[in-house]
């Protein structure tokens, strides 16, 4: 089994490796064809393969000498206006040597750019349009000043299904010979929620420690609880059993090493999912706000999950009288 980051070592080369976006994969491979982009926003949540089409775009414009053609700047790490003036306008000025007249600028994370650094941009994008090709990539395009944007062709990813996130799973287990169960493909898609490059960490972690992955393995190596442990401590709860729900919550803290604010999110998930009424879901939806704006604040963990139990406790007695 290799040891490199499987997430890097995995990653689609060109176009034509990509496993989803597919109407995004068909335009792009348009501009190839044409020999010319237009400046781009790919925006989306993470993982979902937004640098890489922008890596396999310029792979497949400049053949195998592309890395001499483009660049790729974190603009969460370098955001102020000195980079732009500096690196970027740099980079943008100089013509490209080959068949393609111009380069290709990768800005990553490009919607933590401060607004001065994002006005100095705008005008860098339009004084060397003709040397330089701007790929903006960003989780939330609202945060990209407008612009910019009306200077950009829209790619918006999303996550991936669960056939292309196991298809892409199985590639990997099979090169790498892991054992798996499929209950471990429901839990890494559980954690994951179709973020590509969580899920082959988790993979990755899950197969580190030498053993046939199941659920509980991969709960255990990003530190989450199980879902059926957590329905089980609200079930109890709900039933009254208060103090044996409470012991459940400290057996999950100390089995899978989870923060308290991780337990609340799954349990808002898990109530969600439940069949109570939904005035109820409402009603305990509001509870759990309240509950992880404390946590935020900084109270205790334990009393404040101890609260959340006893809250649910009290509905579970309110629903058995009726209300």
């Amino acid at each position: 089994m290799s040891w490199e980051l499987w997430a890097e070592k995995y990653r689609p080369q060109s176009l034509d490796q990509m496993i989803n976006q597919t109407e995004i994969v068909e335009r792009l491979k348009s501009f190839v064809e044409a020999k010319n982009i237009p400046h781009c926003i790919f925006a989306g949540p993470p993982g979902t393969g937004k640098t890489t089409a922008a890596l396999c775009l310029a792979h497949d414009l400049y053949g195998k000498g592309y890395r001499e053609h483009f660049m790729e700047l974190n603009a969460s790490d370098e955001r102020g206006i000195n980079v732009v003036r500096e690196t970027v306008k740099t980079f943008a000025r100089t013509r490209s040597i080959g068949e393609i007249p111009f380069k290709i600028m990768i800005l990553d994370e490009s919607d933590n750019m401060t607004s001065d650094a994002q006005q100095a941009l705008r005008r860098t994008m339009e004084r060397f349009t003709e040397t330089c090709r701007f790929i903006l990539i960003a989780n939330y395009s609202g945060k990209i000043i407008e612009p910019i944007q009306s200077r950009c062709a829209p790619f918006r990813f999303s996550y991936l299904s669960r056939e292309d996130h196991d298809r892409y799973l199985r590639h990997i287990i099979q090169q790498e010979s892991v054992k798996i169960l499929d209950e471990a493909f429901d839990a890494i898609f559980e954690v994951s929620g179709g973020d590509l490059r969580r899920a082959t960490n988790t993979l990755q972690a899950a197969a580190s420690l030498g053993r046939v992955i199941d659920a509980e393995t991969v709960y255990s190596v990003i530190g989450r609880a199980s879902p059926i442990d957590v329905r089980e401590m609200i079930a109890l709860a709900m039933k009254g059993n208060f103090i044996e729900a409470r012991q459940r919550l400290r057996e999950m803290i100390l089995k899978y090493g989870v923060a308290g604010s991780d337990i609340i999110k799954q349990i808002h998930i898990e109530i969600f999912r439940s069949a109570l009424p939904d005035q109820w879901k409402v009603k305990l939806a509001g509870a759990i706000g309240e509950i992880d704006f404390r946590l935020v604040q900084g109270a205790d963990e334990e009393v404040q999950l101890s609260a959340l139990l006893a809250r649910l406790t009290e509905a579970g007695y309110e629903l058995k009288r009726g209300g």
